[in-house]
């Protein structure tokens, strides 16, 4: 991790499944990886936000440049994204994503017949050209509007 003053982003993954897809992210030829950090497992979606709330949003308000993205399941789980996001503060919800597969990642894992860091490394290879192959399958359009906001917000510095 480079400055953190200068633009980056932090990565709070709910279990290993989640982090494998965003070391795999971590891998895109033109990813700037230095801007990226993945952070230990808090061990569950719940105790995700926990942590997020307890933990990293006030060191977010102190770095006015870092983003967050808490990457989650949902479990088949509609009202998942607005627990998340009701303990997201106010303050930091422009800075804050949450993202995941609608189910869980074994499923997508199953049904593309990729590993998860294959899974990862391809959805960065969507983002800078915005084909979004991957993005568009079932288990995952549902991010649609969340990467609409980090686009603007993240782009700038994540891709090269």
């Amino acid at each position: 991790m480079s400055n953190k003053y200068q633009p980056h982003i932090h990565v709070l993954a709910e279990d290993d499944a989640n982090r494998q897809i965003a070391n795999g992210f971590l891998l895109a030829p033109n990813l700037n990886n230095r801007a990226v950090k993945v952070l230990p497992l808090p061990g569950g979606w719940k105790k995700t936000v926990e942590e997020f709330t307890k933990k990293y949003a006030s060191e977010m308000r102190q770095l006015r440049e870092r983003r967050m993205v808490l990457l989650i399941d949902f479990d088949d789980n509609e009202n998942r994204l607005s627990y998340v996001e009701s303990h997201i503060p106010d303050d930091l919800k422009a800075r804050v994503f949450v993202l995941g597969v609608l189910s869980e990642p074994e499923n997508l894992r199953t049904d593309i017949k990729k590993t998860f860091e294959e899974i990862g490394e391809a959805l960065a290879k969507d983002c800078p050209d915005n084909t979004n192959e991957l993005w568009e399958h079932n288990l995952l359009k549902h991010n649609k509007r969340e990467l609409d906001r980090m686009a603007s917000s993240v782009k700038p510095f994540l891709f090269q």
